[in-house]
């Protein structure tokens, strides 16, 4: 009797463990993380500081995540030209990057590489600076 029990439970709980565990890896996967690049800090034309920045875009429904992590590469090239062309400074500290213009270049870049509707939201996810000492006084 108790073998027959153990066997019924475990033939109606498979196929909702199954539909769990797909429904956990639907959501789980739907973020595509760039790597942490060094986003240069200028100053009066000087390069004062580096800051580390790892961001995570979050993708939309409806999206394959895993198909387009691909383009993370061009993420990452794309970030490190603009912030080399443009820089991404915070004019009231020289240890953190303006995130509001950073978020607004990214999700720019993933309507141009990956569609208007592909990335729901975007996240800084660390923002690490090279040196938090012996910088100037910003004005």
């Amino acid at each position: 009797m108790r073998r027959t029990l153990i066997a019924l439970f475990l033939l109606l709980a498979t196929p909702a463990l199954a539909a769990e565990g797909e429904a956990k890896a639907d959501t789980a996967s739907q973020y595509i993380d760039i790597s942490v690049v060094a986003l240069p800090v200028i100053w009066k034309g000087k390069l004062i500081n580096y800051v580390f920045v790892g961001i995570r875009l979050n993708v939309a429904k409806g999206f394959d995540a895993i198909a387009l992590r691909e383009k993370e590469p061009y993420f990452r090239d794309a970030l490190v030209r603009a912030a080399h062309r443009t820089p991404f400074t915070d004019s009231k500290t020289f240890t953190k990057l303006d995130e509001t213009a950073l978020k607004r270049f990214i999700a720019a870049e993933a309507v141009r590489l990956l569609g208007p509707r592909a990335i729901a939201s975007v996240d800084i996810v660390t923002s690490q600076p090279q040196r938090v000492s012996g910088l100037p006084k910003p004005s």
